[in-house]
């Protein structure tokens, strides 16, 4: 059996360093709705917050009350800094003038200050002003300024956005959509969609842009939506995208009180992280058992190397030298409402972990029956884990309500 294809390491130690914190996501957002009681937009330091929650880089950002404060603050951070106005008034600031950039000394910030007051009374009297945010002004030049973002499309339910950002994302209209859940290798294909990936490949002495960081804030504005279904709405625009990384610059978050299975609004069910567990084998060695992802590919070309003629053979009902990429791609991205595939890993946080053995379940439509196939690796067999792997998937089948598990063998 031989590896026709592979994804780079670094494509999935991407995905290995991702650790959100959703409750304290969760925390911030209960807090605004037990006041509010109905549909809030967060302030921009709440939706940073919510953003560092799920490891999204953002710019250091200090709320302050008053002039005094303002220049104090600056200080503290070092210059240049950007202020802008903190209110749930105003969604938008640079429209009303709240927006003051590459502030460079103290005078400077206190004349923004002065300024931004006056013209927020005069052209938005009535919005109520909570403060304002000095925030270290970021300087990347050659950086792609980009939007992602979240909506809810009447038909399909929550998506997922990235395109051209900055002021004119109106006018400019580049923009390419997805479902979530996302992994790399679809939020490659989201990215791909869009004018502005050509700028990211890099130009002239521009040099092309981190992709993994950027696939991976994809992936992580996917998590939100999965995790906490209060979230009905969020911009981040713009998003600094060059070589170095990713940088969230500004944030807006809207939330509304949810009641209900949070899994009922996506179309695709997502990557059930639930049904993760760790086994001991009877030798002592322990190994951790979850389900299959499309970033297992290249590690099942792995497992399958492994594998003895005969093992094949009672496993695929003949002798197969190769499996091309789609069926590989057709055993690692599947329907976790359709079928199931648990693995065994030694190690459950390293991405190039070798698999130990796989089973895996296809169910009918009216979930009355399901076909099972279930391998192990052939130099591993005597240490128990065929038997922890059905039964694994025996206890998922029972608590799905299938009525029967059946498998062909051969004589």
């Amino acid at each position: 059996m031989h590896r026709k294809r592979h994804r780079p390491a670094a494509f999935l130690h991407s995905l290995d360093r991702f650790r959100p914190t959703p409750e304290a996501a969760r925390l911030i957002i209960e807090g605004r709705l037990a006041r509010d009681h109905e549909s809030v937009v967060l302030s921009e330091p709440e939706s940073k917050a919510i953003l560092a929650a799920y490891g999204i880089p953002t710019v250091e950002t200090r709320i302050v009350s008053n002039r005094k404060d303002a220049i104090s603050k600056a200080n503290a951070l070092g210059y240049p800094v950007a202020l802008k106005i903190l209110s749930d008034d105003i969604t938008h600031k640079s429209d009303v003038g709240g927006v003051a950039l590459y502030l460079e000394t103290p005078d400077a910030v206190g004349e923004a200050y002065d300024g931004m007051m006056k013209r927020i009374t005069h052209r938005k009297p009535e919005a109520k002003v909570q403060g304002f945010t000095v925030q270290s002004m970021a300087v990347r030049p050659g950086a792609v300024e980009a939007i992602v973002g979240i909506a809810n499309d009447p038909i399909f339910g929550p998506i997922i956005l990235f395109g051209e950002g900055g002021t004119a994302v109106e006018v400019i209209g580049d923009r390419a959509v997805a479902l979530p859940p996302l992994n790399m290798k679809l939020a490659r294909d989201l990215v791909a969609e869009t004018r502005i990936s050509r700028l990211l490949a890099g130009y002239r002495n521009t040099p092309p842009a981190d992709m993994d960081g950027l696939c991976l804030t994809l992936v992580q504005l996917s998590q939100i939506v999965i995790d906490i279904p209060e979230v009905v709405e969020l911009d981040i625009n713009p998003l600094l995208v060059d070589s170095h990384g990713v940088l969230a610059l500004d944030a807006r978050i809207r939330v509304q009180p949810f009641e209900g299975e949070a899994a009922s609004r996506l179309t695709i069910r997502p990557y059930p992280k639930e049904l993760e567990e760790t086994f001991e084998l009877t030798g002592g060695e322990t190994v951790h058992v979850r389900p299959i992802r499309p970033e297992d590919e290249a590690a099942h070309y792995a497992f399958l190397s492994k594998l003895t003629s005969e093992d094949i053979r009672f496993r695929f009902f003949g002798q197969v030298s190769e499996l091309p990429h789609s069926q590989m791609a057709r055993l690692t991205q599947i329907d976790y409402d359709r079928e199931m595939a648990f693995i065994a890993k030694a190690h459950p946080g390293d991405a190039d972990s070798p698999t130990l053995g796989v089973v895996r379940t296809n169910f009918d439509p009216d979930n009355d029956h399901c076909e099972f196939a279930i391998v192990v690796r052939s130099d591993l067999k005597g240490q128990g884990m065929g038997h922890l792997l059905l039964k694994k998937m025996l206890e998922y089948c029972r608590r799905r309500g299938t009525g029967a598990i059946v498998g062909q063998i051969l004589t």
